[in-house]
């Protein structure tokens, strides 16, 4: 891998700004964003969008009981899979350097229609992902505030953290910057306060133990057992791509945004595996989680190692963390949606693509993020079981949206596309983009994946249905509306036109 670092610290801030500002004009837009953002809140947005607390908490029971104590290595197995594909994001970003993230970069790469379809499958499953976070964070807040947990006291923490989120976002990129930060700092040190606070006191295995399944697999084979528990890897890591989300709000973007996502999925698989492993050394009783007697079993373990006012303080670290990726999910779906209406690719676009000169934020883009997710909220009260329909796409949706830009990257490159940012993979870019491209199709088949033979077939397939209804409403929706026409801004420029005449001459 070659990384070029010419004017890696060189350079005043103005110069760097006139740079930034040039390279972005020769991509055909003016920036009204403030470069505010530094190195380390653009990683700590990508670092809090991932939330290694957020997702080992979550499916951390959902694993163990799955796949036993193995599971853990779906962490390092996903790490290295989708760092592959961080590293194909790192050449496009450094090359197109444009707020958005996937839809501008699938835009330049092939065209309007693979573009508009990339950028509505992900912002689908952006705004899901938020609704998802927010009321996963319900029960939570119930539990610190004192609430009998319900679905009432579950939508009214979940709204309420939404608010809280929205606000944060409206006061614009420095606090945007700030709270990352500060999320970031009370979750990696709550990481590691909490992980070696069990290992010191509750640890009942040693490391053998992550090698014995305690018979999770049951009848099938222990690889079916380990692909299901493997969806806690999946699931984790993502939230890399937001650093290019914000691409002008960085300065140099093309240099610091390539390290904010490969240190984004370093420090936060290395956050995830460390929480991961401190908790399966600490269950004392692996057997009673796997044959469901005990299926809350962080609590069980954070209960009996700080005692309840103890976990009450680790559940208020846990909702710093739930509130910071709720903020970065939001910025990342503004800086999207936003994208899509400066470029007329949406009904609403003339309202999306306002921009606060006060506070440098896209505020209908921001409204977008912030009534969408709440709707879904409220729609639980109507049917929990809907919810959780709607919420299974959320991880299905991002995964494609990811592959649909890796795909386009392997399109270019095999059509004369050389990366010419400040960040190249050389020689290595074409096996990187193609395991890339191989291991998103695989993990996408372990989510959708039917593992519960006993329920309808439409729940059996729920992942794959729901993915199915959002693309065939957005293509109803293009055909209809043919908005992905509406904007004449450059498309499907990464590959030199003289090029691809130049292929055309040979082929004729």
């Amino acid at each position: 891998m070659q990384e070029n670092l010419n004017n890696k610290n060189g350079g005043s801030a103005s110069e760097h700004h006139d740079s930034d500002a040039a390279q972005l004009a020769a991509l055909g837009y003016e920036s009204e964003f403030r470069r505010d953002m530094s190195p380390w809140a653009n990683f700590s947005l990508g670092f809090t969008y991932l939330s290694p607390v957020v997702g080992v908490y979550t499916l951390f029971a959902f694993a163990l009981a799955q796949g036993g104590p193995p599971m853990i290595w779906s962490l390092v197995i996903c790490g290295l899979g989708q760092l592959l594909v961080a590293l194909v994001f790192s050449e496009i970003v450094a090359q197109f350097p444009v707020a958005g993230g996937v839809y501008p970069w699938a835009r330049r790469l092939w065209g309007r229609k693979w573009a508009w379809m990339t950028g509505w499958v992900y912002l689908m499953a952006l705004l899901v992902t938020i609704a998802s976070v927010v009321y996963g964070a319900g029960p939570f807040i119930a539990q610190v505030l004192g609430f009998e947990v319900s679905v009432n006291s579950t939508i009214l923490c979940a709204i309420g953290l939404l608010v809280l989120s929205t606000i944060i976002n409206f006061l614009g990129t420095k606090v945007l910057a700030t709270a990352a930060v500060i999320g970031f700092a009370a979750e990696i040190i709550g990481a590691l306060v909490v992980g070696f606070w069990l290992l010191i006191t509750e640890r009942h295995h040693n490391l053998s133990v992550l090698f014995d399944s305690f018979g999770a697999q049951g009848n099938h084979s222990f690889m079916y057992a380990f692909a299901a528990a493997g969806l806690i890897g999946a699931f984790l890591y993502y939230g890399f791509e937001a650093c290019g989300d914000v691409a002008e709000e960085v300065p140099n973007p093309g240099v610091l945004i390539p390290k904010a996502m490969r240190r984004t999925i370093y420090i936060g698989g290395a956050a995830a595996t460390f929480v991961c492993l401190s908790l399966v050394l600490s269950v004392a009783d692996i057997p009673a989680v796997i044959s469901g007697k005990d299926v809350t079993p962080v609590d069980t373990v954070l209960n009996k190692a700080f005692g309840a006012v103890g976990a009450k303080i680790v559940l208020c670290i846990v909702l710093i963390s739930f509130l910071s990726c709720a903020i970065s999910l939001q910025a990342a779906a503004s800086r999207l949606a936003y994208s899509y209406g400066r470029d007329d690719m949406i009904i609403g676009s003339k309202l999306l693509k306002k921009f606060s000169t006060s506070r440098h934020i896209p505020p209908y883009a921001l409204l977008l993020a912030a009534i969408v997710p709440a709707i879904i909220v409220l729609g639980s009260k109507v049917s929990t079981d809907a919810l959780t329909k709607v919420v299974s796409f959320a991880a299905f949706g991002i995964y494609l949206g990811f592959q649909m830009v890796v795909f386009a990257a392997l399109r270019a490159r095999l059509k004369g596309w050389k990366p010419s940012g400040k960040y190249q993979l050389g020689k290595w870019g074409l096996p990187i983009n193609i395991g890339a491209l191989v291991y998103g199709i695989i993990a996408m088949i372990n989510m959708c994946w039917p593992r519960t033979p006993d329920v309808a077939w439409y729940d059996n397939y729920i992942v794959s249905v729901s993915a199915v209804v959002v693309v065939v409403i957005g293509l109803v929706y293009m055909m209809i509306h043919r908005s992905y026409g509406h904007s004449n801004m450059p498309y499907n420029d990464a590959i030199p036109k003289n090029v691809e005449n130049e292929r055309k001459d040979m082929s004729a």
